[in-house]
Formats: structure tokens, sequence, C-alpha cells
């Protein structure tokens, strides 16, 4: 007889590491381990978890499956609409098993058929049915370990909940786990006093922790802790309502609990309640929610001016609407909502000045600013000031949704027209800068409606360049921020210079597709405009770009290079201040990628990311992770790659924008995906020629080249690398059409087209001399030479490559000098370059290039595995770093905080990692990496 085997073995100390799988949930997994160990050795156990709604229960629910991997699993979930069906419930666990039907005894059997309806005859005894799911649930645990889970129990048909309720209190031996999950009512109901788990909400730490990994942007820490004491930690409601909150309530509680959209069945119950409170009751509640921040010292002092006694807490706390302890909370966010709606606008007014006159001015004036605000009935000049202040203090912080709440509010209370305009206006860039553009364009339409000056009007022009910039019109942001740039330039010089700057870049955005101001146009505009000074040391380095950039486009590399070399130097310096990053970082590394500057790329896209993620800076991010995404692509670190552009559909999607596939196109391109390649061409091109937005179009093309490569289609790409010169100007994509060209044209046997290209491709890399540069042309020249000379140009590339971080390059250059000897008979030593060209290419998941060195490695006599699951199995160093974290029990924001990535970055990894281990949750990582200190560990 086979002995059974537990569901995971290992030891205590390893379900204790295990039980971190879900966040927080220490007790609940541990709980769960156990359950579904006992049913793997043989012993059958239920369990019934009891929560509120959206506290885990399903996600519990979803980790014990995970766990079950090497068990059977029957599913179940209770739907309301299904209450009235009888054995509906059971049908969906037991369906899947009818198969074995026939091994239960007769009556039994008949009594489940008719149940299902599998079978004529009169209504079926439920003993008897209930007897038949006990005996099917157990034949086939006899056969495999069964793990039955069953949620949203409470909704499950009482014929349904009385037969599962009946088996629970009735499992002898036999490898059978049972998991309810039940909303918890206060009531006893069938499942009473089996073995049960109450669910609670996430501690403190664990709830901050989830509620900053769906943020993006700063969160202010009281706000973060009275939402999560509100919420109670229930994570649903934490996610629910860090979507349903503006960014400025985020941000500083700047935000007031009122918004319609957030009314309901729910916030009308809480109205009821709150009616049959006393007066001095419903007074003080509507103290304590006006007050974001839940302080009982400022509530309390507000309430004794108010009159408001300390007894009158007491009937709230009695009904368990609020806590007025060392936090003043709500028992539902939606609480707070329904007392402040509740309240007629003068009721409002009273409390938010009480509350002004309550707060501290020296140690919280931009609180007191913004009750005093709330508390204003109308224009008010004095408020507004305050506000404006306050929003200088909130910018200063990098707050632009706070700054963006506090100006618009000042601009609602300025009685003069000139003044209300310019505080209209820099509402404007604030909102614009928080990511918000509708709200943006209104307030710039009052702007405009109002008197301004020619410097403000410059501005107008300046902010409508830089929205149409990140908008689907982005075609038309050139000539505005080009004409803005020019109305500056007599009124503020240095604000001119970075607005040229704005539209030499909109101006390469928009390439083959501009409208009216060109890049040519652009630069010499630019350059008409005067050079920054005389004094490298003086200028700042966004002058230095556009004086280094302007020189490159108008006069070619040879020119341009020094002058750009010390724009990055500067930029990698720490003299640049954050707006500066934020605006250029982006621009100054596809600068980098045209220098053949692979490590100031790295340096620049890496800090562009940083700063638009601290500062919740979506337009910025946007533009900082498409940039970051190529940077990865380059180093062959596909993995990462895919991370950031998943990240960057969550970053579009959270504004409603539609942006063309960028990141997933070169990435597919160089995964060697040709059919979704195909699909996200069609998708980009649409979408650019909507936008104007001809880089696309240049990405698009140097993307199927890299594909085509590749794939050894050599002519395809050799077409595809000219259409992306047709705009020569381009940042970057000419650079990387050219070495893909070069390679085309050789193949298809167009060598003079590959020289004429290796001649203009030595006028970019010659200028730069990195070892980039240098690696790449001499690559490329060895495709044009023969012997000795080959020789010596591939050894040079791949020394050359070898010291960058550019690995995909490297590949490349190890597959080529493969390719030439062979050619050149010599076998052993281009087994060598293959082997490793194979290898790189299989650990990046660049699968075209990978099968092409496979190929290469047959006709040398020598095999290679095609790239598999099976074989996809070593961890690149970054999986192998987190994976290493996660084992030791870091929670994703803890591991993304050490490495300076996202949490739904650590994420993805984790996916990847679970794949390639060939496991299936975190919890396993202890079973498959070996013990600190081991020779693979260290290796790892």
């Amino acid at each position: 007889m086979d002995t059974p085997t537990p569901v995971s073995g290992g030891d205590a100390a390893s379900r204790a590491g295990r039980s971190r799988a879900l966040r927080g949930r220490r007790s609940e997994c541990q709980a769960l381990d156990e359950l579904l160990d006992a049913a793997g050795a043989g012993a059958s156990r239920v369990l019934v978890l009891r929560g509120q709604p959206g506290v885990g229960k399903s996600a519990l629910l979803e980790y014990a499956v995970q766990r079950a991997s090497s068990c059977r699993v029957a599913r179940a979930a209770g739907v309301p609409s299904e209450m009235r069906l009888p054995f509906a419930g059971l049908h969906q666990l037991c369906a899947p098993m009818l198969d074995r039907l026939e091994c239960l005894p007769a009556p039994q059997r008949e009594a489940l058929s008719t149940a299902f309806g599998l079978s004529d005859g009169e209504a079926p005894d439920r003993f008897l049915v209930s007897l038949a799911v006990l005996g099917l649930l157990g034949e086939v645990a006899g056969q495999q370990p069964l793990v039955c889970v069953v949620d949203d129990a409470q909704w499950l048909d009482r014929a349904s909940a009385e037969a599962l309720a009946f088996v629970a209190r009735r499992l002898s031996a036999g490898s059978l786990a049972i998991v309810f999950a039940v909303l918890d009512s206060g009531e006893e109901d069938e499942l009473s006093g089996l073995p049960e788990l109450v669910v609670e909400g996430l501690g403190d730490r664990d709830a901050q922790a989830l509620l900053g990994s769906v943020l993006r942007g700063p969160l202010d820490e009281r706000v973060r802790d009275r939402i999560v004491a509100e919420t109670r930690g229930n994570p649903s409601a934490l996610l629910e309502l860090a979507y349903g909150v503006t960014s400025a309530a985020l941000a500083g509680g700047f935000g007031l609990p009122d918004a319609p959209a957030r009314s309901g069945p729910i916030e009308e119950r809480f109205v009821r309640q709150l009616e049959a409170l006393p007066a001095a009751t419903r007074h003080l509640l509507l103290v304590a929610a006006a007050e974001p921040l839940g302080d009982p010292g400022l509530l309390w002092r507000a309430a004794q001016r108010l009159g408001i006694a300390d007894e009158a807490a007491t009937p709230a706390e009695a009904a368990g609407l609020c806590d007025f302890a060392a936090r003043v909370r709500f028992r539902h966010p939606l609480l707070r909502s329904a007392v402040y709606r509740a309240a007629a606008p003068q009721e409002r007014q009273s409390v938010h000045h009480t509350l002004a006159e309550a707060t501290d001015p020296e140690a919280d004036p931009d609180r007191r600013a913004w009750h005093r605000a709330q508390a204003a009935p109308g224009p008010d000049a004095d408020v507004a000031q305050e506000l404006e202040r306050s929003a200088g203090r909130a910018r200063a912080r990098g707050g632009p949704a706070a700054a963006a709440a506090f100006l618009e509010r000042a601009t609602a209370l300025t009685l003069d027209p000139a003044l209300r305009a310019a505080r209209a206006l820099a509402a404007a860039q604030a909102t614009y800068e928080a990511g918000a553009p509708d709200a943006a364009l209104q307030l710039l339409a009052a702007a405009e409606g109002g008197p301004l000056d020619e410097l403000q009007r410059a501005r107008v022009e300046l902010l409508h360049g830089h929205m149409a910039f990140h908008s689907p019109r982005g075609s038309d942001a050139p000539p505005l921020l080009l004409e803005a740039a020019r109305r500056l330039a007599p009124l503020d010089a240095e604000l001119a210079r970075e607005t040229y700057l704005d539209a030499l870049c909109a101006a390469l955005f928009a390439g083959r597709l501009g409208r009216d101001a060109g890049v040519l146009e652009a630069a010499k505009a630019a350059r008409a405009a005067g050079a920054a000074g005389s004094s490298p040391g003086a200028a700042r380095a966004p002058d230095l770009l556009l004086d280094g950039l302007a020189v490159l486009i108008t006069d070619g590399h040879a020119a341009g290079a020094p002058a750009l070399a010390r724009a990055l130097g500067a930029f990698r310096g720490q003299d640049t201040s954050r707006e500066e990053g934020l605006r250029w970082l982006g621009l100054a590394a596809h600068a980098a990628a045209d220098m053949w500057d692979d490590e100031t790329r790295h340096v620049l896209s890496s800090r562009h990311v940083e700063l638009a993620r601290e500062a919740g800076a979506l337009p910025a991010l946007r533009v900082a992770l498409s940039t970051r995404i190529l940077v990865h692509l380059f180093a062959g670190e596909l993995d990462l790659a895919a991370a950031l552009v998943e990240e960057l559909e969550v970053a579009t999607e959270a504004k409603g924008s539609h942006l063309p596939p960028y990141g997933a196109l070169a990435l597919a391109a160089f995964q060697g995906r040709d059919t979704e390649v195909s699909q996200l061409s069609e998708a980009t091109v649409k979408e650019v020629m909507r936008r104007g937005e001809g880089m696309g179009l240049s990405l698009v093309h140097s993307a199927s080249a890299v594909l085509l490569n590749g794939a050894g289609r050599y002519e395809e790409a050799l077409a595809a690398a000219r259409r992306t010169g047709e705009c020569p100007q381009e940042l970057l994509f000419p650079n990387w059409a050219l070495v893909e060209l070069i390679e085309a044209a050789v193949r298809s046997g167009q060598a003079e087209a590959a020289a004429d290209a290796v001649g203009r491709l030595s006028e970019t890399t010659r200028a730069s001399g990195t070892d980039w540069a240098l690696g790449v042309e001499a690559r490329s020249r060895a495709l044009l030479s023969e012997g000795a000379a080959a020789d010596d140009l591939y050894r040079e590339a791949i020394e050359r490559l070898g010291r960058t971080r550019v690995r995909i390059e490297l590949g490349r250059a190890h597959l080529l000098y493969g390719e030439w000897l062979r050619r050149e008979n010599r076998r052993l030593d281009a087994r060598e370059h293959l082997r490793r060209a194979h290898e790189m290419f299989r650990a990046m998941g660049a699968e075209a290039f990978a099968e092409r060195a496979r190929h290469e490695l047959l006709t040398t006599g020598e095999t290679a595995r095609k790239r598999s699951i099976e074989t996809r199995n070593a961890l690149t160093p970054q999986e192998a770093q987190i994976a290493w974290l996660a084992r030791d029990g870091l929670s994703n924001p803890e591991i993304g905080s050490r490495l300076f990535i996202s949490p739904r970055t650590v994420e993805y990894h984790l996916r990847k990692v679970f794949a390639k281990l060939s496991i299936s949750s975190r919890n396993q990582l202890r079973d498959v990496l070996p013990d600190p200190g081991t020779g693979a560990a260290q290796a790892a």
C-alpha cells in the first residue's frame, strides 16, 4: 500500500515562511497550510473562514487553491440569483465528479441523479442526497487528495448548504479538505459549530503597504493613517477608497467628503441612523467629518469653541458610528461622507471656521488655510492670499495635487479680475502637473477670460503647448511652444530658452508628421535666440542641452557632440532640480542614446522614473517609463522591460489616456514575436497618425527591422530600416536603423548600400567615441570585411561591447562572429561564439535571435535545445535577487523599496520566477531555493 505524502512537505519553519504568501495573513495561511498538509497525509479537515465583505476571504481561498497544486480541486460559490434553486450549489461542486456516480450505493446514486436532473423521479430524500455527496467526495479523495473550496456560502441555496454542512460534520479518514468562506452576519447558520477562523482586517503596517502599492504619487501619512483606521484594514475598502478619492484628498487631505459619486444605499442608511441621534452628537460628528486627519486634539478644541459637551460623543460611540479615542475614526468611510453631506452649507462653513480657529497657525498653516477657505461664504482676499502661500509650500514639497487644490480654491475666492486670472493660470499649471488635463483646461479657459499681461499670455501659450504634447493632438505642440518661446524671449529669457527646448522636444516627437514647426526649424530658432553663455560652468543643464541639440541637428554630430556631452554631464550631476529633471531627463536620456552613451542613458532614465513616481506626475511618468523600457531592451533585460510595459499601461489607464503601445511593440520585437509585432504595429501606426507623432513611425520600422533581422528575413528588414531613415533628424532611431540596415543589406547582397550606411553611421560613432559606439561600428565594418580584418573587427566589437550595458548588442556580435567563423570553416571557434550567443539570447528571452543561433549551431554539428518552458529555468540576476528577498519573507513593497522598483514590478518578476521554477506561489520558494550559504545560493 502506498504511503500518502503531504501536499507540500517541509518542516514548521518552511510553513511559517510560506504563510507570507498573502500580505499580513501569516496565521490564516498557516492554518490553511496545516489543513492541506493534513489532507495530503490522509487526514480529512474542514475550516470555515468568516469575515466582513472585502476582508480577503476569497483571496485566502485562492491561496488554498494555489497551495493544493498536487491535489484535485473542486469549487463552488453561492450566487444570490440561485438561492431559490435547490441543489444548485451542490451541482457546481459535484458536476465534474459525476463520472464516479456508479460507485455509490443505488439509493444514494438515484437520489443524487434525481437532484441533478439526470433521471426522473420524485423529489429526492435530502438525507440520501447528503449521504451521496459524502460518498462521492470520499470516492474521489480515495484516488487523489481532494480540496473543496466554497465561496460566499451565505448565498448557497438551503438544500446545498444543509448537505455540505452534513458532509463537513461527518468527515472521516481520507484525503479530503473542505474550506468555506462565509459572510460574518453575527447569526447562526448551517455551518455554525464547525472549525472556523475569523478573518479580520489587515494590521496597520500591511494595510499601509497595500494602500501605497496602488497609489501614484505622494500620500500624506496622516491621511493614510486615517484611511487605514476607518477601513479597519479591509483590503477591498482600501482599494475602493484609493481609486475613488481625488489626488488632492490623498496628497494632504485637502478634499471634501461630499462627492456626489459616493452617495448610494449604504450612505442613505447611515443618514437614517444619524437622524436618530441628538443634535449635539450630530454636530460633533460633523466636526469630525470636516477634519480629514482624525486629530482628536483639534476635534475637541473645536467642539469646546462650539459649546459641544464631551457627553455628545457617547450616543455615537454606543451606536458604533465613530470612535473618539487615540484617533477619530468613523465606522466606514461612507459614514464620514454621509455626515458631511447631510449638513446644510451654513453648518459646514461654521464648523470649518471653528476648525480654522482651533488650528495652530504656526504648526499647521496649510490646514488652517484650507479650513478658512471652506468657511468662506464668498470672495475673501485674505484667505485667497493665504491659500496661495500654502500652494507655494505644497509645490516646494513636491505636491502638485495639493498645490492645485489650494490654487483652485484661491481662484474661486478672488474677486479682482487680474488677480483671479493669474491664480487660475497657476492653478491650471498645477492641475496639469497633477495629471488632470480636463480640469486644467477649464482653469486655463478661466484664466484666458481675464485680463492678462504679455508674460501671462505667453505662459498660457506655453501651457497649451505642454498639454497638446501629452494629448492625442501632439503634432499641435511644436508650433504652440515655438510661438510661446518667441513671445517669452523679450520678457523672460530663461523661461524662453526652456520653452525652446520644449518646442525642440515636441518637434522631435512629431518628426515627419509635424504640421508646421519641424525639427530643423525649431533647432534654428533656438540657435537664433542665442547660446547660454561662453562659460559652461555658469549655464544650467537645460541650457546646455538646448545648445548641444540645436548644434547637432543643424551642423551634425561632429559639431554638436562636445556641447551635448557637457549637457549630459551636467544632467548627471547633482545640481539639476527636481522640476528640471521631470521636464527634461527624458529628452536628455534620448540624447545620451544618440551619443551612444549607455551609462548616462541608464543613469538619467532611472532617475527620471524615480522622480516621476515620487512626484506622482503622470505625464512625466509615462515618458519616463517609455524611455526606460528601451534602456532595458538594449541591456537584454526583457523581463524588466515587460514589467515596465505593464506599469506604463496602468499609468496610462489611471487617467483614461490612450497612448500608442510603443513599449509593448519594442518588447515584442526583441522577443521575436512576429504575430504580436504585426498587431501592435498596426495599432501603433493608427494611433500615431491620429496623434501626429512621427517618431512613433520610426519606432515601428526600427522594431520591425530588429524582428526581421532576428528571424533572418533580411530583405524585409532592409526595407523597414530604410523607412526609418526617412526622417534622419529624429534622435536614437536613425542610428538604430542604420545598424539594422547594415546587417540586412549585407545579408541581402547589397554591399554598396551597407557601405554607404557604415559611412553615415561612423559620423555619429566617431563623434561619440564610446565603447558602445565603436563596438557597433566595428561589428558593422566586420560584416563588410574579409579574412584577418574581419576577424580583428569582430574581436574588437566583442571586447568593446563587453564593457557596456547593451548586452543585446554583445549577443549579436557573438552571433555574427560565429556565423562568419562557420562560413570560414572554423567550426570549433564558431561553436564557442554561437553557443555563447544562444545562451545569452535564451536567458534574455530574445526568441528569434536564440533560434537563429541554435540553427547556426546545428550546422556546425552541435545540438542546442529550443527554448521552452522546461529550459527557461535560469533566473536573471534581478529575478534571483527578488526571489531571495521573497523567500526571506519580505513583502512586495518592502522588496520594491530595497531595489528601487515598484511593487507591481516586483509582482511581475515573481510571476516569472514561479514559471521558471515550476512553482505556483512564493510560499514554495523555500522548497526550491537552496539554503543560504551554499554555492548555489551565493551564485544567485
